[in-house]
């Protein structure tokens, strides 16, 4: 399912209709198309924002959300959490999946850059704090108040396998940045969708920023910004920059219209997280029943399954899944004709509009066939390797 883009399975009818419709019109203008603005008050009515603008890609929305935060702040910091994966910009590579040599003390994750070639000045700028830990998180915070501009976050990370907030993280979070000044950027580049309000309406918790990504069309390359009222009223020429060729082009807007019109609506939604909590209920049966040690996180229409004999709430509790038993439950099941998820224990599964009680029923069949092979005691230090 294109790692959580392709809600809408592969060549859906009404994608293939509106896209082939809009190329036959022409797929650039160099200005703003026509319905540019329908698709940004469809965003702005399902997410309970006020401003939008759009760009291509999740890393362009995470990457100009922040410049945003910085220049109506004007403060120079961003807080993001360990483990969190935000788009492969240098203000964000910080601070994921890194190693124990490197990770730091835990209350105080150091601000690891995640590849060669980020300055070590910018990497500075990036604070790293532990996801569900809000002591810690209001402490760095507090400290650093006259600097930090915005603190992000996933609401569910998803680049540690499925860890949903615990009670009070979100709404801490939301109460910290008022306290400080700051403003709160939820990336939504997966969750959006997963939700028919994304998780700031599952959780209740609205945002000052909220980046949206190409599943909001299907996998169509196409990335959003949403904000407040006021947030972004200085972004422009000479003021905020926000520019990009392609931002908005009518091939990708046209099939973010059809997905919400036609596919990823509330109904469609509904039936697609039932199904998943079939999914995730029959994991949990199969694995106790073969005397598997493992955890089951789901909620929406996504989740995953850990091999662990202990929750995973942030990145260092993750660290302590059995990523070998994790592989082999991938090989296992795609040797059997199914592909269970994303590769690997960082990863989860998501349920598209179009798949049905019998593929629910079908993939815990192929589960059962080889669950008992995943029979085990987690070791620590398993995970780094196969990370």
């Amino acid at each position: 399912m294109g790692f959580g883009a392709l809600q809408s399975g592969h060549a859906h009818p009404k994608i293939v209709e509106a896209q082939r419709e809009q190329i036959e019109r022409g797929t650039i203008y160099g200005y703003e198309w026509e319905r540019t603005p329908e698709a940004a008050e469809k965003i702005c009515r399902r997410y309970g924002m006020a401003q939008v603008r759009f760009s291509s890609t999740g890393l362009e929305a995470t990457h100009h959300a922040s410049r945003i935060a910085r220049a109506a702040t004007g403060r120079t910091h961003i807080l993001k959490f360990e483990g969190t994966y935000h788009g492969s910009h240098d203000t964000l590579l910080v601070g994921v999946k890194p190693r124990p040599d490197a990770w730091g003390p835990t209350d105080r994750p150091a601000s690891v850059p995640a590849s060669r070639g980020i300055l070590p000045g910018l990497a500075s700028h990036t604070l790293v704090a532990p996801f569900n830990d809000l002591e810690a998180t209001r402490a760095i915070a507090r400290e650093h108040r006259n600097e930090l501009a915005a603190i992000i976050t996933e609401p569910i990370p998803m680049n540690m396998g499925f860890v949903m907030p615990e009670p009070g993280f979100l709404p801490g979070l939301r109460e910290l940045c008022d306290e400080i000044g700051a403003l709160l950027i939820f990336d939504e580049i997966k969750t959006g969708t997963k939700y028919y309000r994304g998780a700031t309406g599952r959780f209740g918790v609205t945002p000052d920023l909220m980046t949206l990504g190409k599943s909001i069309a299907c996998g169509t390359p196409i990335s959003a910004i949403a904000a407040r009222q006021g947030v972004m009223d200085d972004v422009g020429p000479r003021k905020i920059s926000h520019a990009g060729t392609y931002n908005s082009n009518p091939l990708s807007v046209a099939t973010c219209l059809a997905t919400f019109d036609h596919i990823l609506t509330e109904e469609a939604l509904d039936r697609s997280a039932r199904l998943c909590t079939k999914l995730a209920a029959g994991y949990t049966e199969i694995l106790r029943d073969a005397k598997v040690t493992g955890r089951v996180a789901a909620d929406g229409v996504s989740g995953s399954v850990y091999f662990a004999d202990h929750p995973v709430r942030d990145w260092r509790s993750f660290q302590r899944v059995d990523g070998e038993r994790s592989m082999v439950y991938f090989y296992s099941a795609l040797n059997r004709g199914l592909i269970p998820g994303g590769t690997g224990p960082d990863e989860q599964w998501t349920l598209s509009v179009v798949h049905t009680e019998q593929h629910v029923e079908r993939h815990l069949q192929v589960l059962s066939s080889f669950a008992g092979d995943l029979q085990g005691t987690p070791q620590a230090g398993e995970m780094d390797e196969a990370v």
